[in-house]
């Protein structure tokens, strides 16, 4: 595939089909196999290659290509500053390393409207080919930025009057019970270990999502989605 040298991969078919819908970052080629010839998200000025099967999934590294892989320029992050400017809700996970996590987490706030993430720079997997293909193509229209300090980063928010909101499981008023702002800082820890103490004397308020059943935990990703709806719900 042409660029090779300062490209990256994304594959499968929502992936694929949201990245030519953007049209946000530069598609070097596409090989697909002979089965979507004739699909009209494949058409355009994009050049397609038909190959087999296994030609995508050496290609790919895996065999969960979906039968589309593109050959585009990196993922173009925003810079912080663009999320501390929004006017929508930004999540900020510090600590997320799951890139299929990572990824629904895209998926969910994007289909509630909200405006990016903040991922931190070290720790972090960054926009991969998994997360892509996790988030359904949602982070080709988000804005994500990669933040050299979270810490920093959600103490600005804070001096500029943003609400930063930590989702603590262990304390904090539920989540449909806060005051949302639309521009609110959201804040997830790592799965398990939970938020930081350093990031806990960061913010404005903290929330949790009340358990009724014997599991007492839900993965990240399902409590970023109920967080992200409970803020569009507040604010369509």
């Amino acid at each position: 595939m042409s660029g090779d040298e300062h490209s990256a991969l994304v594959y499968g078919r929502n992936p694929v089909r949201e990245l030519l819908a953007a049209g946000r970052r530069r598609v070097y080629e596409v090989r697909a196999q002979e089965s979507l010839r004739g699909e009209d998200w494949l058409g355009g000025d994009v050049p397609v290659r038909f190959v087999s099967k296994d030609d995508l999934a050496r290609l790919a590294q895996t065999g969960d290509h979906q039968g589309v892989v593109a050959r585009v320029d990196p993922y173009p992050y925003v810079a912080e500053s663009d999320l501390l400017h929004s006017s929508r809700a930004v999540f900020c996970l510090d600590g997320a390393q799951d890139p299929r996590n990572i990824g629904a987490i895209a998926r969910s706030i994007e289909a509630a409207g909200l405006s990016g993430i903040a991922l931190p720079e070290r720790g972090s997997p960054g926009i991969t080919p998994v997360v892509a293909k996790a988030s359904a193509g949602a982070v080709e229209h988000l804005q994500i930025a990669r933040v050299a300090n979270p810490v920093a980063f959600v103490h600005d928010a804070a001096e500029r009057g943003r609400l930063v909101v930590g989702a603590d499981q262990d304390g904090g008023v539920d989540f449909r019970e806060l005051e949302w702002p639309a521009d609110a800082i959201v804040v997830l820890g790592a799965e398990g270990a939970g938020l930081r103490p350093k990031i806990k004397r960061s913010l404005g308020a903290s929330v949790s999502i009340p358990m009724v059943g014997k599991i007492a935990s839900l993965n990240v990703s399902v409590a970023a989605a109920l967080i992200a709806f409970e803020i569009t719900r507040r604010h369509p």
